[in-house]
C-alpha cells in the first residue's frame, strides 16, 4: 500500500517530463479510484509485477520516449518493449509500468478520452473502464473488479456506451450483481 498523495506525486512528476516532450499519456490503475475515493491509502500491488503501478502511456516510437526522461526517474526497457520507471524523490520508490497505447486503453490520446484529476491527466471514466474491463476478462483479478464496480456504479451516466465491449460487460455482470443496476441504466440511456 502506498499513500495515494505520494503516487499523485510520482505521476505528476513524470507527467511533467513527458508534457514537456510532447508526449501524450494518460494514467490509470487503482490510482484514479483512491483519488475518486479520496482514499489515503492505494493498493500498489493489483497490477502484473507486485509493487508495481500500471498506467496507460503512449510510448511508441520507443526511443523517442526514452530520451525524454530525466534524472528524476530511472527507466529500465524490458525486452517485450514495456518500460519501467521509478520515480526516487520519495522513500520508498515508486515504480510505474509504461503501457504501449492501444494495449489495454486508447490508441491515441486527446482531449476525448482523458481528463485531469489532481492535475494528473487520467483516461476517462468510459476508457477506464474499457481498460478495466479488458484487464478483468483476461487476468480476472478481484482488484480490477473493484476498481470497474466503484467507478462505473458511482460514474455510469458518464460512460460511452459504444465505448464498452457489451459482451464483456455482460459477463462482468453476471459475476458481479452490483454491477447490473448500472448496466441497465446505462443501456437504457442509450435505448438498448
Amino acid at each position: 500500500m502506498h499513500e495515494t498523495r505520494r503516487l499523485v506525486e510520482a505521476a505528476l512528476a513524470l507527467s511533467s517530463l513527458l508534457q514537456n516532450a510532447t508526449i501524450p499519456h494518460a494514467f490509470y490503475g487503482s490510482v484514479m479510484t483512491a483519488i475518486l475515493s479520496n482514499a489515503p491509502l492505494c493498493d500498489a500491488s493489483t497490477f502484473t509485477f507486485p509493487s508495481s503501478i500500471s498506467y496507460t502511456l503512449n510510448i511508441f516510437p520507443f526511443f523517442r520516449k526514452y530520451s525524454a526522461l530525466s534524472k528524476a526517474v530511472t527507466a529500465m526497457p524490458i525486452l517485450s518493449g514495456e518500460l519501467y520507471v521509478t520515480f526516487r524523490r520519495l522513500i520508498p520508490a515508486i515504480d510505474i509500468e509504461i503501457l504501449p497505447a492501444g494495449e489495454t486503453g486508447p490508441r491515441r490520446l486527446d482531449a476525448s478520452n482523458t481528463m485531469r484529476l489532481q492535475n494528473v491527466p487520467f483516461l476517462t471514466v468510459s476508457e477506464f473502464i474499457r481498460a478495466k474491463l479488458k484487464t478483468w476478462v483476461i487476468r480476472g483479478s478481484e482488484r480490477d473488479a473493484q476498481d470497474i464496480l466503484y467507478v462505473f456504479v458511482r460514474y455510469w451516466n458518464r460512460v460511452d456506451f459504444n465505448r464498452i465491449t457489451e459482451q464483456d460487460m455482460n459477463v462482468f455482470v453476471s459475476r458481479n450483481a452490483a454491477a447490473g443496476p448500472a448496466w441497465v441504466a446505462l443501456r437504457r440511456k442509450y435505448g438498448m
